[in-house]
């Protein structure tokens, strides 16, 4: 080989070597954070626990954070458009209906993103999927709840059916026929999108209450204030108190007596390995997920449930993390409603 060539090679070495070193410093230049909520960060769950998770994270990783809320389920463009201009490093579309704009403006702006409901839609360095499934949790509280209920009936009431709310209520009806096959399971949606409507929330838990259901499954972000509000006011058709086990967040500080649990998600080490990604510029190479094992979920132990009860339930969990018990998460909202003993679409109103 010439002394030329041998030249050549080593200028284009030392070039690669330099670019590499550039793309790694892009990687690692992570300065802000930023969320986009379709509601305030009030409700306990959705909202409350995206916004917060992501404020951990910036505060963990000494990051601006930049909270955008309240946002509604329309059009975004606008708001994203905003907060990559305030140099947002990271955007967290925190909303199924922000998984088309994001990716728009985050191409536009050159700013990542991270989307849920998409996970067809990761693209490295920009676009990422975080479709969270509480699934092992929600077959817990299933346990739980053909444990606690009464009337030999328990009932999921849903404010939509997006992937995560689809999974978690199938896994939830397994939990209860693997308990007890005998337990009827009553399934009602609120709405196409009624994540906010408390109204909607209490009129359909009330009739599910009067179907029969003595503990109720509620997923909806603020409809869950209407499902609690019915919990707590009506009787079970065996005139004994009805129960209650939200998602995502902690309402134990204002239970009235009826909230018997929660799928509980932890979002920071979600949010977390996302910055820890993007410095290693692997940001949009997976989806994240959230477990057991890593208590991102965990079922809430309350006063309420009898210490027999959850050491029942602790086994079942114990199953899970160890893989003797595989819970397959159910998207499709087609195949939850054939688990279902019946299945009722609120009318809205």
């Amino acid at each position: 080989m010439s002394t030329k060539t041998l030249k050549r090679l080593a200028q284009v070495s030392l070039l690669a070597l330099a670019l590499t070193g550039i793309a790694a410093a892009q990687a690692a230049d992570v300065k802000s954070i930023a969320i986009l909520t379709p509601e305030d960060p009030t409700d306990y769950g959705w909202n409350q626990q995206g916004h917060d998770a992501a404020k951990a994270v910036a505060e963990k990783y000494g990051l601006e954070f930049i909270p955008a809320t309240g946002l509604g389920y329309g059009d975004v463009h606008p708001q994203l458009r905003e907060v990559a201009d305030d140099g947002a490093s990271l955007i967290i579309a925190h909303a199924s209906g922000y998984n088309t704009a994001a990716p728009e403006v985050g191409a536009e702006k050159g700013v990542p993103v991270a989307i849920v409901d998409r996970p067809d839609a990761n693209k490295a360095g920009m676009v990422a999927d975080y479709t969270l499934s509480g699934h092992e949790g929600a077959y817990l509280a299933g346990v739980l709840a053909a444990r606690t209920t009464q009337t030999k009936s328990v009932g999921i009431v849903v404010s939509g059916e997006p992937p995560s709310w689809n999974s978690q209520s199938a896994a939830f009806a397994q939990g209860v026929k693997a308990t007890d096959g005998s337990i009827k399971v009553l399934y009602a949606v609120i709405g196409p999108a009624a994540y906010s409507d408390a109204a909607g929330g209490n009129r359909v838990t009330a009739s599910v209450i009067g179907a029969g259901a003595d503990v109720i499954f509620g997923q909806g972000d603020g409809a869950t204030f209407g499902m609690l509000q019915a919990v707590e006011t009506g009787k079970s058709t065996a005139n004994g108190k009805v129960w209650f086990i939200d998602v995502i967040g902690d309402k134990t500080s204002i239970d009235k007596g009826n909230l018997l649990s929660s799928v509980v998600w932890n979002l920071v080490p979600v949010y977390s390995a996302m910055v820890e990604d993007l410095k290693a510029d692997k940001f949009g190479t997976k989806g994240y997920s959230i477990q057991l094992s890593d208590d991102s979920v965990q079922l809430l132990k309350t006063k309420h449930i009898p210490d027999d009860v959850w050491a029942e339930v602790s086994k079942v969990r114990e199953q899970i993390v160890k893989g003797e018990l595989k819970v397959e998460p159910i998207w499709e909202a087609d195949k939850v409603r054939a688990l279902m003993t019946q299945v009722t679409d609120a009318p809205a109103q």
